[in-house]
């Protein structure tokens, strides 16, 4: 690692199941959820202020939506969330016939199309019930498709540079997946493993593409982040974490320079919590040398 890489815990909060980062450039703030908390968050790097909002279930992701507000998906609904007076409405509701699931993550793709994925809901132990789950779309006029099923942990969602490939992962496949995706239809096919994920390297959560196309990767258990190139399919770097259970990343920041990276206390034993004391927390890592880019708002 390049010695001018600097990790810190900027929200120190433990959250249970921090997840899905969202860089929001309008007032340069953090958004991200606490999925077992079940609460949406959102921090202010400047002030350091972070304003909370409970959902009343397991909530997945939450992201920006044009017409203001914001989307999430809490249980098996994706719904529209109005933090200013603090409501809910349902937009949609997925596997209707799997009562037991739950949305994980959800990524909206550079037409203005939100994609999420479900996934067996856990047991208290975490134990998750294997292909119970799928990926789903919901366009602008709310209609949603389904475009995949057999699913273990629906995660890690990102377009390429050209929109033309879709990244994904089935967490417990430990591979991170390409599609060839057609941003005008949401249409996806061909698809294909671009990395399959190492000894040590743990599962594949989260994950962000960077603005020079390349991938980097939440690593759940394994307490780092890494970079892969899709084309070649060589990881490039590893960013280690104070946090086993890394859980997803975006870049954000004035320019897009900043990687922030979220992460997990559930689950850990008492020596491990007194190991891991920043568990659970949210980390911003300076000094890549690399830029993202912005997040995409719903179009619905």
């Amino acid at each position: 690692m390049m010695s001018s890489v600097k990790v810190e815990c900027v929200v120190k909060g433990s959250a249970l199941v921090g997840e899905g980062p969202v860089w929001e450039e309008s007032d340069q703030t953090l958004l991200f959820v606490d999925i077992v908390g079940q609460k949406i968050h959102r921090w202010s790097p400047t002030t350091n202020h972070i304003q909370s909002m409970q959902t009343g279930d397991m909530v997945g992701f939450a992201v920006p939506r044009r017409s203001g507000g914001y989307v999430a998906g809490v249980g098996r609904s994706i719904v529209a969330f109005d933090w200013s007076n603090q409501t809910m409405t349902s937009l949609a509701e997925v596997d209707t016939d799997k009562p037991k699931n739950r949305l994980n993550d959800g990524k909206v793709d550079p037409s203005g199309r939100l994609l999420a994925g479900t996934m067996g809901r856990m047991s208290p132990l975490e134990v998750v019930e294997r292909k119970q789950g799928a990926l789903f779309s919901l366009a602008s006029d709310l209609t949603v498709t389904k475009h995949f099923n057999q699913v273990d942990i629906s995660n890690g969602l990102d377009w390429s540079l050209d929109q033309q490939t879709f990244f994904y992962i089935d967490s417990l496949a430990l591979t991170v997946d390409a599609f060839n995706y057609n941003t005008h239809t949401g249409h996806m096919s061909n698809r294909h493993v671009v990395y399959h994920m190492e000894e040590g390297e743990g599962l594949p959560d989260g994950l962000t593409v960077d603005a020079a196309g390349r991938l980097w990767v939440a690593c759940f258990n394994a307490g780092r982040v890494i970079n892969i190139d899709p084309t070649t399919g060589v990881r490039l770097q590893t960013v280690s974490l104070p946090a086993m259970k890394t859980t997803s990343c975006c870049f954000g920041g004035p320019d897009y320079s900043d990687l922030y990276v979220t992460s997990a206390s559930l689950g850990l034993d008492q020596s491990e919590r007194r190991d891991q004391p920043l568990a659970g927390g949210t980390f911003r890592v300076t000094g890549l040398e690399v830029k993202g880019r912005p997040s995409n708002s719903f179009s619905g």
